[in-house]
């Protein structure tokens, strides 16, 4: 599994890069492979306002269908949607395919998140408890 160092993680396993107040924000290639082969992603709506921890859209797989939550605060400004027609490049890229777009009410919520390091010891004890 890779855990990009550049990127901050949630515990529900979202990945978030962010660039001034704008924050990318996807799924961890834990996350995809957790859940198998994606075959659908509803995306969330653009404009709407969300705070830390919202279930802002659905990810379905083969296995299971999922809530995909938002690890920052503020306004959905874009959303990734080529995943419309092709949710498996999440499977593929998982952190190329973004989801959507937050633009950060309070950019400082990204040092509550956790780091690559600790993201991996957290997906460590997850795989371990299966």
């Amino acid at each position: 599994m890779q855990y990009p160092d550049q990127l901050r993680y949630s515990s529900s396993h979202e990945w978030v890069s962010a660039d001034g107040k704008n924050a990318k924000i996807g799924i961890s290639d834990f996350a995809q492979h957790s859940l198998g082969d994606i075959v659908f992603i509803q995306l969330p709506e653009i404009g709407a306002s969300v705070k830390v921890g919202d279930s802002v859209c659905e990810i379905e797989s083969v296995k299971a269908a999922s809530s995909i939550y938002t690890p920052v605060s503020g306004k959905i400004t874009a959303v990734n949607e080529a995943l419309n027609d092709t949710p498996e490049l999440v499977n593929q890229k998982p952190y190329d395919a973004y989801i959507f777009v937050v633009e950060m009410s309070d950019p400082s919520e990204i040092n509550t998140l956790l780091d690559s390091k600790k993201y991996a010891e957290l997906c460590e004890k997850e795989s371990g408890a299966h």
